[in-house]
């Protein structure tokens, strides 16, 4: 039997999820399209962290790929989990190479993506994380 206070806190729980989810699909979203469509400043940008075209393409495609598996993972949870999994290296990629270059409007995003991947893996009711010392 549940008590007035966990169910309280699942509902908490499934609000901050979901304001976690709806970030950072966005922010992949759009830094994945971004990519894809080369868009001008976007292609300037990764050119200045040392991404030829040619590499910009394949990290924006791999974005994209993440992408459509959060959306798809709305309906198999799995996929979530597996997408977020994917595209935790690309948090921490953007948050290391922002950083490097004192971009800070960007390093936000970045940031928040970082640590939004860890909250969507913690909370989420089917994935068991065990810490053993």
């Amino acid at each position: 039997m549940q008590s007035k206070l966990s169910g309280l806190l699942n509902g908490e729980l499934t609000i901050i999820r979901i304001i976690f989810y709806a970030g950072f699909t966005f922010i992949f979203g759009y830094a994945a399209l971004f990519k894809v469509f080369e868009w001008p400043p976007m292609m300037t940008g990764m050119e200045g962290f040392g991404f030829s075209r040619t590499w910009t393409l394949i990290i924006g495609y791999a974005e994209l790929a993440g992408f459509i598996g959060l959306l798809v993972g709305l309906r198999y949870p799995l996929v979530l989990i597996g997408s977020v999994v994917w595209l935790i290296p690309f948090s921490i990629g953007a948050f290391t190479a922002h950083m490097a270059r004192s971009e800070y409007q960007h390093f936000y995003n970045a940031l928040f993506c970082c640590i939004a991947s860890v909250v969507l893996l913690i909370t989420d009711r089917r994935l068991k994380i065990v810490y053993q010392p």
